[in-house]
């Protein structure tokens, strides 16, 4: 088995995709609730890219956001057509 960083981030958000769509179908949460954690976790990688000096770490802070900003966009979509 491979321990590379990439696949490990790749099936981490599996994971977590897989929690948050279990936690709203189930309604353990409500959808306001769980796009505000999404919300809070780009917050915190934009916080983080501003807050670095390092040209890579910046780079990776802020591509997190924006797919973390991306899964926000759709789950507001889906949420919009039910």
């Amino acid at each position: 088995m491979r321990n590379d960083v990439e696949y490990l981030g790749v099936a981490a958000v599996s994971i977590c995709e897989a929690l948050l769509l279990a936690l709203s179908e189930n309604e353990v949460l409500p959808d306001g609730e769980i796009i505000g954690l999404l919300k809070d976790a780009a917050a915190t990688h934009e916080n983080a890219a501003r807050a670095s000096h390092q040209p890579a770490t910046i780079e990776m802070h802020r591509e997190v956001a924006a797919i973390i900003n991306g899964i926000i966009a759709g789950r507001a979509a889906a949420t919009q057509e039910r």
